[in-house]
Protein backbone atom coordinates (compact mmCIF):
# COMPACT_ATOMS: atom_id res chain seq x y z
CA UNK A 1 0.00 0.00 0.00
CA UNK A 2 2.92 2.46 -0.31
CA UNK A 3 1.97 3.38 -3.13
CA UNK A 4 -0.38 5.62 -1.59
CA UNK A 5 2.36 8.29 -1.22
CA UNK A 6 2.44 8.79 -4.68
CA UNK A 7 -1.16 9.59 -5.02
CA UNK A 8 -0.98 11.80 -2.06
CA UNK A 9 1.76 13.55 -3.87
CA UNK A 10 -0.30 13.56 -7.14
CA UNK A 11 -3.24 15.44 -5.01
CA UNK A 12 -1.08 17.53 -3.13
CA UNK A 13 0.34 18.89 -6.61
CA UNK A 14 -3.04 19.34 -7.92
CA UNK A 15 -4.62 20.99 -4.47
CA UNK A 16 -1.48 23.24 -4.63
CA UNK A 17 -1.75 23.78 -8.63
CA UNK A 18 -3.67 26.48 -10.50
CA UNK A 19 -6.75 24.78 -12.14
CA UNK A 20 -7.91 24.70 -15.83
CA UNK A 21 -11.61 25.64 -16.17
CA UNK A 22 -12.64 22.06 -18.31
CA UNK A 23 -13.52 18.96 -16.90
CA UNK A 24 -10.14 17.15 -17.70
CA UNK A 25 -7.07 20.30 -18.16
CA UNK A 26 -4.15 19.02 -16.33
CA UNK A 27 -3.36 22.11 -14.07
CA UNK A 28 0.24 23.95 -14.39
CA UNK A 29 2.45 23.66 -11.51
CA UNK A 30 3.03 27.07 -10.05
CA UNK A 31 4.02 28.84 -6.98
CA UNK A 32 0.06 29.71 -6.06
CA UNK A 33 -0.51 28.69 -2.08
CA UNK A 34 -3.78 28.89 -0.53
CA UNK A 35 -3.09 32.83 0.61
CA UNK A 36 -3.70 34.09 -2.52
CA UNK A 37 -5.61 30.92 -4.81
CA UNK A 38 -8.79 29.51 -3.98
CA UNK A 39 -10.55 32.81 -3.77
CA UNK A 40 -13.29 32.47 -6.80
CA UNK A 41 -15.46 29.83 -7.11
CA UNK A 42 -13.86 29.46 -11.09
CA UNK A 43 -10.86 28.52 -8.63
CA UNK A 44 -12.55 26.01 -6.47
CA UNK A 45 -14.63 24.55 -9.62
CA UNK A 46 -10.99 23.91 -11.49
CA UNK A 47 -9.56 22.39 -8.39
CA UNK A 48 -12.90 19.83 -8.11
CA UNK A 49 -12.90 19.29 -12.06
CA UNK A 50 -9.88 17.26 -12.25
CA UNK A 51 -12.06 14.47 -10.22
CA UNK A 52 -14.17 14.14 -13.08
CA UNK A 53 -12.39 12.99 -15.87
CA UNK A 54 -8.65 11.80 -15.88
CA UNK A 55 -8.00 10.27 -12.78
CA UNK A 56 -10.62 7.42 -13.65
CA UNK A 57 -8.39 6.23 -16.99
CA UNK A 58 -7.20 2.77 -15.39
CA UNK A 59 -10.43 1.69 -14.30
CA UNK A 60 -12.41 3.06 -17.46
CA UNK A 61 -9.94 1.43 -20.21
CA UNK A 62 -10.07 -1.92 -20.06
CA UNK A 63 -10.44 -2.99 -16.40
CA UNK A 64 -14.44 -1.75 -16.27
CA UNK A 65 -14.36 -4.49 -19.41
CA UNK A 66 -12.77 -7.19 -17.72
CA UNK A 67 -15.10 -6.60 -14.19
CA UNK A 68 -17.90 -5.26 -15.20
CA UNK A 69 -18.41 -7.06 -18.87
CA UNK A 70 -16.18 -10.38 -19.41
CA UNK A 71 -16.72 -11.80 -15.77
CA UNK A 72 -19.93 -11.33 -15.99
CA UNK A 73 -20.27 -13.18 -19.36
CA UNK A 74 -21.67 -10.20 -21.67
CA UNK A 75 -17.87 -9.76 -23.23
CA UNK A 76 -15.29 -12.44 -24.63
CA UNK A 77 -11.51 -11.67 -24.94
CA UNK A 78 -8.78 -14.66 -26.42
CA UNK A 79 -5.91 -11.76 -25.00
CA UNK A 80 -3.87 -13.24 -22.54
CA UNK A 81 -4.50 -10.64 -19.87
CA UNK A 82 -8.85 -10.58 -20.47
CA UNK A 83 -9.21 -14.13 -20.79
CA UNK A 84 -8.73 -15.11 -17.69
CA UNK A 85 -11.95 -13.18 -16.18
CA UNK A 86 -13.59 -15.13 -19.05
CA UNK A 87 -13.07 -18.48 -17.86
CA UNK A 88 -12.15 -17.38 -13.79
CA UNK A 89 -9.03 -18.11 -13.74
CA UNK A 90 -7.77 -14.69 -13.06
CA UNK A 91 -5.36 -14.20 -9.71
CA UNK A 92 -3.95 -11.65 -7.34
CA UNK A 93 -1.24 -10.80 -9.79
CA UNK A 94 -3.98 -9.88 -12.70
CA UNK A 95 -2.92 -6.11 -14.05
CA UNK A 96 -6.23 -5.43 -14.96
CA UNK A 97 -7.43 -6.04 -10.72
CA UNK A 98 -4.48 -3.96 -10.10
CA UNK A 99 -4.87 -0.78 -12.14
CA UNK A 100 -8.93 -0.98 -10.92
CA UNK A 101 -7.66 -0.98 -7.25
CA UNK A 102 -5.16 1.78 -8.27
CA UNK A 103 -7.62 3.85 -9.58
CA UNK A 104 -10.24 4.24 -6.82
CA UNK A 105 -7.67 4.44 -3.97
CA UNK A 106 -6.31 7.38 -6.13
CA UNK A 107 -9.39 9.02 -6.63
CA UNK A 108 -10.45 8.33 -2.93
CA UNK A 109 -6.48 10.20 -1.92
CA UNK A 110 -7.23 12.85 -3.90
CA UNK A 111 -10.75 13.82 -2.66
CA UNK A 112 -9.72 13.27 0.93
CA UNK A 113 -6.38 15.52 0.06
CA UNK A 114 -8.93 18.04 -1.51
CA UNK A 115 -11.56 18.15 1.37
CA UNK A 116 -8.68 19.33 3.82
CA UNK A 117 -7.19 21.69 1.38
CA UNK A 118 -10.57 23.44 1.36
CA UNK A 119 -11.75 23.26 5.05
CA UNK A 120 -8.28 24.62 5.74
CA UNK A 121 -9.22 27.30 3.44
CA UNK A 122 -12.56 28.25 4.68
CA UNK A 123 -10.46 28.31 8.24
CA UNK A 124 -8.64 31.25 6.91
CA UNK A 125 -11.69 33.50 5.51
CA UNK A 126 -12.45 31.22 2.39
CA UNK A 127 -16.15 32.02 1.12
CA UNK A 128 -18.26 29.03 2.30
CA UNK A 129 -21.20 29.79 -0.51
CA UNK A 130 -18.73 27.73 -2.98
CA UNK A 131 -16.43 25.94 -1.02
CA UNK A 132 -18.84 24.06 0.92
CA UNK A 133 -20.26 22.49 -2.71
CA UNK A 134 -16.60 21.85 -3.84
CA UNK A 135 -16.52 19.80 -0.48
CA UNK A 136 -19.76 17.83 -1.53
CA UNK A 137 -18.33 17.02 -5.19
CA UNK A 138 -15.48 15.48 -3.20
CA UNK A 139 -17.66 13.37 -0.86
CA UNK A 140 -19.66 12.11 -3.91
CA UNK A 141 -16.81 11.04 -5.63
CA UNK A 142 -15.48 9.20 -2.55
CA UNK A 143 -18.22 8.20 -1.89
CA UNK A 144 -18.83 6.67 -5.52
CA UNK A 145 -15.55 5.10 -5.52
CA UNK A 146 -16.00 3.21 -2.16
CA UNK A 147 -19.16 1.63 -3.85
CA UNK A 148 -17.08 0.33 -6.27
CA UNK A 149 -14.52 -0.91 -4.40
CA UNK A 150 -16.91 -2.78 -2.08
CA UNK A 151 -18.46 -4.50 -5.16
CA UNK A 152 -15.67 -5.57 -6.62
CA UNK A 153 -12.93 -6.75 -3.23
CA UNK A 154 -15.74 -6.92 -0.51
CA UNK A 155 -13.51 -6.64 2.53
CA UNK A 156 -11.28 -3.59 1.69
CA UNK A 157 -9.31 -0.78 3.66
CA UNK A 158 -10.87 2.73 4.36
CA UNK A 159 -7.91 5.79 4.23
CA UNK A 160 -9.20 9.08 5.03
CA UNK A 161 -6.37 10.55 5.68
CA UNK A 162 -3.68 9.22 2.99
CA UNK A 163 -1.28 12.41 3.45
CA UNK A 164 -1.16 11.33 7.34
CA UNK A 165 -0.58 7.95 5.94
CA UNK A 166 2.19 8.35 4.08
CA UNK A 167 4.36 10.94 6.23
CA UNK A 168 3.60 8.14 9.23
CA UNK A 169 5.59 5.69 7.48
CA UNK A 170 2.71 2.92 8.96
CA UNK A 171 1.45 0.99 5.60
CA UNK A 172 -0.51 -1.64 8.26
CA UNK A 173 -3.80 -1.11 6.98
CA UNK A 174 -6.18 -3.40 7.31
CA UNK A 175 -9.29 -4.94 5.15
CA UNK A 176 -12.64 -3.79 6.68
CA UNK A 177 -16.05 -5.91 6.54
CA UNK A 178 -17.69 -4.91 3.09
CA UNK A 179 -20.64 -3.98 5.27
CA UNK A 180 -18.48 -1.20 6.69
CA UNK A 181 -16.87 -0.12 3.39
CA UNK A 182 -20.13 0.12 1.54
CA UNK A 183 -21.87 1.98 4.77
CA UNK A 184 -18.86 4.70 4.71
CA UNK A 185 -19.90 4.64 1.00
CA UNK A 186 -23.54 5.58 1.72
CA UNK A 187 -22.33 8.26 4.10
CA UNK A 188 -20.34 9.93 1.97
CA UNK A 189 -22.80 9.84 -0.59
CA UNK A 190 -25.48 11.34 1.95
CA UNK A 191 -23.01 14.51 2.59
CA UNK A 192 -22.70 14.76 -0.97
CA UNK A 193 -26.63 14.93 -1.35
CA UNK A 194 -26.68 17.60 1.57
CA UNK A 195 -23.75 19.90 0.31
CA UNK A 196 -24.41 19.80 -3.77
CA UNK A 197 -26.60 22.14 -5.59
CA UNK A 198 -30.04 21.39 -6.72
CA UNK A 199 -29.13 22.70 -10.09
CA UNK A 200 -25.61 23.40 -11.95
CA UNK A 201 -25.29 25.51 -14.56
CA UNK A 202 -22.49 23.46 -16.25
CA UNK A 203 -23.90 20.44 -18.27
CA UNK A 204 -22.13 16.98 -16.42
CA UNK A 205 -21.72 18.47 -13.09
CA UNK A 206 -22.99 17.07 -9.92
CA UNK A 207 -26.46 17.99 -8.06
CA UNK A 208 -28.34 16.73 -5.36
CA UNK A 209 -30.57 14.56 -7.74
CA UNK A 210 -27.13 12.79 -8.95
CA UNK A 211 -26.23 12.26 -5.40
CA UNK A 212 -29.58 10.12 -5.13
CA UNK A 213 -29.03 8.49 -8.12
CA UNK A 214 -26.04 6.81 -7.10
CA UNK A 215 -27.39 6.34 -3.55
CA UNK A 216 -30.41 4.31 -4.85
CA UNK A 217 -28.23 1.77 -6.60
CA UNK A 218 -26.25 1.86 -3.39
CA UNK A 219 -29.25 1.02 -1.49
CA UNK A 220 -31.04 -1.05 -4.12
CA UNK A 221 -27.32 -3.09 -3.70
CA UNK A 222 -27.70 -3.78 0.19
CA UNK A 223 -31.74 -4.39 -0.61
CA UNK A 224 -32.96 -1.47 1.44
CA UNK A 225 -35.44 -1.33 -0.82
CA UNK A 226 -37.47 1.41 0.59
CA UNK A 227 -34.74 3.86 0.46
CA UNK A 228 -34.17 2.97 -3.14
CA UNK A 229 -37.56 2.97 -4.18
CA UNK A 230 -37.85 7.01 -1.80
CA UNK A 231 -35.08 8.58 -3.82
CA UNK A 232 -35.07 7.26 -7.49
CA UNK A 233 -39.21 8.13 -6.89
CA UNK A 234 -37.29 11.46 -6.62
CA UNK A 235 -35.49 11.36 -9.59
CA UNK A 236 -38.51 9.96 -11.81
CA UNK A 237 -41.00 12.58 -10.31
CA UNK A 238 -38.14 15.72 -10.62
CA UNK A 239 -39.08 15.43 -14.57
CA UNK A 240 -35.16 16.54 -15.28
CA UNK A 241 -34.19 13.63 -16.64
CA UNK A 242 -35.55 11.81 -19.57
CA UNK A 243 -34.64 8.73 -21.85
CA UNK A 244 -33.17 9.52 -24.83
CA UNK A 245 -35.17 9.11 -27.99
CA UNK A 246 -31.93 7.42 -29.98
CA UNK A 247 -30.24 4.81 -28.11
CA UNK A 248 -27.46 4.11 -30.48
CA UNK A 249 -26.75 7.24 -30.56
CA UNK A 250 -25.95 8.26 -26.77
CA UNK A 251 -22.64 5.71 -27.44
CA UNK A 252 -21.37 6.70 -30.51
CA UNK A 253 -21.05 10.12 -30.46
CA UNK A 254 -19.61 12.57 -28.71
CA UNK A 255 -22.20 15.27 -29.60
CA UNK A 256 -24.65 13.56 -26.82
CA UNK A 257 -22.34 14.04 -24.29
CA UNK A 258 -24.35 15.39 -21.00
CA UNK A 259 -27.50 13.93 -22.97
CA UNK A 260 -30.63 14.14 -20.66
CA UNK A 261 -30.43 10.40 -19.27
CA UNK A 262 -27.07 11.17 -18.18
CA UNK A 263 -26.90 11.30 -14.68
CA UNK A 264 -23.17 11.03 -14.05
CA UNK A 265 -20.38 10.51 -16.82
CA UNK A 266 -16.93 10.57 -17.12
CA UNK A 267 -16.05 13.56 -18.89
CA UNK A 268 -13.76 13.25 -22.24
CA UNK A 269 -11.52 15.52 -23.68
CA UNK A 270 -10.01 14.88 -27.56
CA UNK A 271 -6.42 14.72 -27.09
CA UNK A 272 -3.02 13.16 -28.74
CA UNK A 273 -1.92 12.34 -25.35
CA UNK A 274 -2.42 8.46 -25.77
CA UNK A 275 -2.65 8.94 -21.60
CA UNK A 276 -4.60 12.20 -21.20
CA UNK A 277 -8.03 12.25 -21.37
CA UNK A 278 -9.30 10.74 -24.19
CA UNK A 279 -11.84 7.63 -24.06
CA UNK A 280 -10.13 4.95 -25.42
CA UNK A 281 -13.01 2.44 -26.13
CA UNK A 282 -12.83 3.10 -29.66
CA UNK A 283 -10.35 0.81 -30.45
CA UNK A 284 -10.63 -1.79 -27.83
CA UNK A 285 -14.25 -2.56 -29.46
CA UNK A 286 -14.00 -0.96 -33.07
CA UNK A 287 -13.72 -4.20 -35.70
CA UNK A 288 -10.20 -4.24 -37.34
CA UNK A 289 -11.82 -3.75 -40.94
CA UNK A 290 -12.44 0.27 -39.36
CA UNK A 291 -8.90 0.97 -38.82
CA UNK A 292 -7.85 4.03 -40.76
CA UNK A 293 -5.17 6.64 -40.81
CA UNK A 294 -6.42 8.69 -38.42
CA UNK A 295 -8.29 5.90 -35.88
CA UNK A 296 -7.02 2.87 -34.09
CA UNK A 297 -9.09 -0.48 -33.89
CA UNK A 298 -8.22 -3.81 -32.74
CA UNK A 299 -11.56 -5.17 -31.04
CA UNK A 300 -9.69 -6.41 -27.88
CA UNK A 301 -12.73 -7.56 -26.77
CA UNK A 302 -15.84 -8.75 -28.33
CA UNK A 303 -19.70 -9.35 -27.87
CA UNK A 304 -20.04 -13.14 -26.05
CA UNK A 305 -22.48 -15.77 -27.65
CA UNK A 306 -24.36 -15.84 -24.50
CA UNK A 307 -25.37 -12.01 -25.09
CA UNK A 308 -26.12 -12.27 -28.37
CA UNK A 309 -28.51 -14.95 -27.39
CA UNK A 310 -30.21 -12.59 -24.69
CA UNK A 311 -31.51 -10.06 -26.83
CA UNK A 312 -35.30 -10.58 -27.48
CA UNK A 313 -36.46 -10.38 -31.51
CA UNK A 314 -36.63 -6.76 -32.71
CA UNK A 315 -35.00 -5.57 -29.68
CA UNK A 316 -33.80 -2.22 -31.39
CA UNK A 317 -30.49 -1.89 -28.61
CA UNK A 318 -29.15 -4.82 -30.36
CA UNK A 319 -28.23 -2.65 -33.08
CA UNK A 320 -27.25 -0.18 -30.98
CA UNK A 321 -24.67 -2.23 -28.50
CA UNK A 322 -23.74 -5.01 -31.72
CA UNK A 323 -22.56 -4.96 -34.91
CA UNK A 324 -23.31 -8.18 -36.94
CA UNK A 325 -23.52 -9.41 -40.33
CA UNK A 326 -25.34 -6.84 -42.64
CA UNK A 327 -25.11 -4.33 -39.71
CA UNK A 328 -24.05 -0.63 -41.32
CA UNK A 329 -23.44 3.06 -40.96
CA UNK A 330 -23.31 4.56 -44.09
CA UNK A 331 -21.79 8.21 -43.26
CA UNK A 332 -18.64 5.97 -42.03
CA UNK A 333 -16.66 5.46 -45.29
CA UNK A 334 -13.02 4.61 -44.19
CA UNK A 335 -10.29 4.10 -46.67
CA UNK A 336 -7.10 2.17 -46.82
CA UNK A 337 -4.18 1.33 -49.03
CA UNK A 338 -6.24 -1.61 -50.83
CA UNK A 339 -8.37 -1.11 -54.07
CA UNK A 340 -10.81 -3.67 -53.17
CA UNK A 341 -11.17 -3.03 -49.40
CA UNK A 342 -12.16 0.53 -51.09
CA UNK A 343 -14.80 -0.25 -53.47
CA UNK A 344 -16.62 -2.36 -51.44
CA UNK A 345 -16.31 0.89 -48.60
CA UNK A 346 -17.01 2.98 -51.04
CA UNK A 347 -21.01 3.45 -49.95
CA UNK A 348 -20.50 3.41 -46.71
CA UNK A 349 -19.58 0.88 -43.72
CA UNK A 350 -20.94 -2.66 -43.74
CA UNK A 351 -19.88 -5.10 -41.28
CA UNK A 352 -20.02 -8.08 -43.59
CA UNK A 353 -18.90 -11.52 -42.35
CA UNK A 354 -18.81 -13.11 -45.82
CA UNK A 355 -16.31 -10.95 -47.57
CA UNK A 356 -12.68 -12.00 -47.84
CA UNK A 357 -10.70 -10.29 -45.20
CA UNK A 358 -8.60 -7.22 -45.83
CA UNK A 359 -11.00 -6.56 -48.81
CA UNK A 360 -14.08 -5.16 -46.46
CA UNK A 361 -14.61 -8.31 -44.79
CA UNK A 362 -14.39 -8.96 -40.80
CA UNK A 363 -15.00 -12.56 -39.01
CA UNK A 364 -13.61 -12.76 -35.67
CA UNK A 365 -14.38 -15.68 -32.99
CA UNK A 366 -17.88 -14.37 -32.04
CA UNK A 367 -18.71 -13.35 -36.06
CA UNK A 368 -19.70 -9.87 -34.06
CA UNK A 369 -18.39 -6.15 -32.33
CA UNK A 370 -19.25 -4.48 -29.98
CA UNK A 371 -20.86 -1.42 -31.28
CA UNK A 372 -21.16 1.27 -28.03
CA UNK A 373 -18.62 3.78 -27.58
CA UNK A 374 -17.18 3.21 -31.04
CA UNK A 375 -17.43 6.96 -32.69
CA UNK A 376 -16.24 5.32 -35.89
CA UNK A 377 -12.77 5.94 -38.04
CA UNK A 378 -12.63 9.83 -38.01
CA UNK A 379 -13.46 13.04 -38.77
CA UNK A 380 -11.93 12.67 -42.29
CA UNK A 381 -13.90 9.11 -43.25
CA UNK A 382 -17.21 10.76 -42.25
CA UNK A 383 -17.19 10.37 -38.54
CA UNK A 384 -16.35 12.54 -35.75
CA UNK A 385 -12.54 13.24 -34.86
CA UNK A 386 -10.32 10.53 -33.51
CA UNK A 387 -7.14 10.69 -32.98
CA UNK A 388 -5.50 7.59 -32.85
CA UNK A 389 -7.03 5.64 -29.52
CA UNK A 390 -8.62 8.83 -28.46
CA UNK A 391 -11.93 9.76 -28.52
CA UNK A 392 -14.19 13.05 -27.04
CA UNK A 393 -17.27 10.77 -26.12
CA UNK A 394 -18.25 10.60 -22.19
CA UNK A 395 -18.40 7.41 -20.57
CA UNK A 396 -22.11 7.20 -18.71
CA UNK A 397 -21.79 5.72 -15.47
CA UNK A 398 -25.00 6.21 -14.43
CA UNK A 399 -28.65 6.70 -16.22
CA UNK A 400 -32.03 7.91 -16.13
CA UNK A 401 -33.00 3.95 -17.60
CA UNK A 402 -30.75 2.40 -14.10
CA UNK A 403 -33.21 5.05 -12.13
CA UNK A 404 -36.44 3.65 -13.71
CA UNK A 405 -35.39 -0.13 -13.18
CA UNK A 406 -33.96 0.60 -9.89
CA UNK A 407 -37.54 1.96 -9.29
CA UNK A 408 -39.70 -0.83 -10.60
CA UNK A 409 -36.77 -3.55 -8.50
CA UNK A 410 -37.04 -1.82 -5.75
CA UNK A 411 -41.29 -1.86 -5.14
CA UNK A 412 -41.06 -5.44 -6.25
CA UNK A 413 -38.63 -6.20 -2.99
CA UNK A 414 -38.12 -8.64 -1.46
CA UNK A 415 -40.96 -10.55 -3.33
CA UNK A 416 -41.12 -12.09 -6.82
CA UNK A 417 -43.53 -9.71 -8.50
CA UNK A 418 -45.77 -6.84 -9.04
CA UNK A 419 -48.61 -5.62 -11.09
CA UNK A 420 -47.91 -1.82 -9.38
CA UNK A 421 -48.63 0.26 -11.86
CA UNK A 422 -46.00 2.73 -11.06
CA UNK A 423 -43.11 0.11 -11.61
CA UNK A 424 -44.69 -1.24 -14.22
CA UNK A 425 -44.69 1.86 -15.58
CA UNK A 426 -40.99 2.53 -15.06
CA UNK A 427 -39.93 -0.79 -17.11
CA UNK A 428 -42.46 -0.59 -19.68
CA UNK A 429 -40.62 3.00 -20.82
CA UNK A 430 -37.17 1.20 -20.66
CA UNK A 431 -38.85 -1.28 -23.14
CA UNK A 432 -40.64 1.04 -25.18
CA UNK A 433 -37.87 3.23 -26.62
CA UNK A 434 -36.12 -0.23 -27.01
CA UNK A 435 -39.59 -1.54 -29.28
CA UNK A 436 -40.37 -4.15 -27.46
CA UNK A 437 -44.07 -5.27 -25.89
CA UNK A 438 -44.99 -4.27 -22.60
CA UNK A 439 -45.70 -5.79 -19.60
CA UNK A 440 -48.75 -5.54 -17.11
CA UNK A 441 -46.68 -7.58 -14.56
CA UNK A 442 -43.08 -7.75 -13.81
CA UNK A 443 -40.71 -10.23 -12.01
CA UNK A 444 -37.57 -9.75 -10.73
CA UNK A 445 -36.07 -12.01 -13.29
CA UNK A 446 -37.99 -9.61 -16.04
CA UNK A 447 -35.69 -6.71 -14.43
CA UNK A 448 -32.77 -8.56 -14.21
CA UNK A 449 -32.38 -9.49 -17.87
CA UNK A 450 -33.61 -6.06 -18.92
CA UNK A 451 -31.34 -4.50 -16.77
CA UNK A 452 -28.49 -6.80 -19.34
CA UNK A 453 -29.48 -6.04 -22.19
CA UNK A 454 -29.93 -2.24 -21.43
CA UNK A 455 -26.32 -1.64 -19.71
CA UNK A 456 -24.43 -4.40 -21.82
CA UNK A 457 -20.79 -3.34 -22.14
CA UNK A 458 -21.34 -0.84 -19.58
CA UNK A 459 -19.52 -2.43 -16.89
CA UNK A 460 -22.35 -3.13 -14.79
CA UNK A 461 -24.20 -6.51 -15.57
CA UNK A 462 -21.45 -8.28 -13.10
CA UNK A 463 -22.47 -5.87 -10.32
CA UNK A 464 -26.19 -7.32 -11.22
CA UNK A 465 -25.02 -10.49 -10.76
CA UNK A 466 -23.10 -10.97 -7.62
CA UNK A 467 -26.13 -9.21 -5.45
CA UNK A 468 -28.35 -12.52 -6.81
CA UNK A 469 -25.75 -14.05 -4.02
CA UNK A 470 -23.62 -16.77 -4.76
CA UNK A 471 -26.33 -19.76 -5.56
CA UNK A 472 -27.96 -17.72 -7.88
CA UNK A 473 -24.36 -16.48 -9.67
CA UNK A 474 -23.58 -20.27 -9.79
CA UNK A 475 -26.59 -20.78 -12.00
CA UNK A 476 -26.30 -17.93 -14.13
CA UNK A 477 -22.68 -18.20 -14.69
CA UNK A 478 -22.81 -22.01 -15.62
CA UNK A 479 -25.78 -21.78 -18.21
CA UNK A 480 -24.05 -19.32 -19.44
CA UNK A 481 -21.96 -19.81 -23.32
CA UNK A 482 -18.40 -18.12 -22.65
CA UNK A 483 -17.17 -19.21 -26.28
CA UNK A 484 -16.63 -18.61 -29.31
CA UNK A 485 -18.42 -19.16 -32.21
CA UNK A 486 -18.93 -23.33 -33.56
CA UNK A 487 -19.57 -24.70 -30.11
CA UNK A 488 -20.57 -23.60 -26.23
CA UNK A 489 -18.12 -23.23 -23.79
CA UNK A 490 -19.18 -23.36 -20.26
CA UNK A 491 -17.35 -22.83 -16.90
CA UNK A 492 -17.51 -23.70 -13.22
CA UNK A 493 -18.48 -21.10 -10.49
CA UNK A 494 -17.76 -21.24 -7.00
CA UNK A 495 -18.50 -18.66 -3.99
CA UNK A 496 -14.76 -17.86 -4.20
CA UNK A 497 -15.06 -15.78 -7.46
CA UNK A 498 -17.96 -13.19 -5.99
CA UNK A 499 -14.74 -11.08 -5.20
CA UNK A 500 -11.41 -9.94 -7.24
CA UNK A 501 -8.35 -10.57 -4.83
CA UNK A 502 -6.11 -8.24 -3.28
CA UNK A 503 -3.68 -6.98 -5.76
CA UNK A 504 -0.17 -9.30 -4.43
CA UNK A 505 2.35 -6.55 -4.71
CA UNK A 506 -0.21 -4.18 -2.47
CA UNK A 507 0.14 -6.97 0.37
CA UNK A 508 3.61 -7.34 -0.31
CA UNK A 509 3.85 -3.55 0.58
CA UNK A 510 0.71 -4.30 3.56
CA UNK A 511 0.58 -7.85 4.83
CA UNK A 512 -2.32 -6.84 7.07
CA UNK A 513 -4.28 -6.97 3.47
CA UNK A 514 -3.89 -11.03 3.69
CA UNK A 515 -5.41 -11.42 7.14
CA UNK A 516 -9.44 -11.76 8.12
CA UNK A 517 -11.30 -8.24 8.00
CA UNK A 518 -12.21 -6.23 10.75
CA UNK A 519 -14.82 -3.83 12.05
CA UNK A 520 -14.42 0.27 10.91
CA UNK A 521 -17.26 1.21 12.94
Amino acid sequence: MKRINIYVLAGVLLVIASCGKKYTDRPALDATTLDNYYNTAEEVRGLTSTLYGLPWTGYENRAMDCIGDVLAGNEYSGDKVDNPFVNFSFAATSERVAAAWKVFYKIGGWTSEYMKTLELKKSMGGKASFIDPAIAECHFFRGTVYFYIGRIWGDAPIITDPGKTALSGNFNIPRYFQKDVLRFALEELQQAEAGLPETDPQPGRLTKLVAKGMMAKLYLYLKDYENAKKLAGEIINSNVYDLVTDYAGMFNSSSFNNNKESLFAIQHQLTSNPWGSGNQKNPDRGPSNLATKEADMWQLYLPSMDILNAYEFGDLRRKGSVMEHGWSKLEWKPKNSNTAYNAFMANGYIYDTAQKDGEGGIKNGVRANIAKYVVGPGKEFGGEQVIGMNTGINTMMLRFADILLIYAEAVIGSGNSTADAAAVQAFNRVRTRAGLSTKTTITKDDILKERRVEFAFEGDYWFDIQRQGAAKAKQIIEAQDRGEWGGPRHVTFDEKFMYLPVPAAEIVQDPELAKQPVSYY
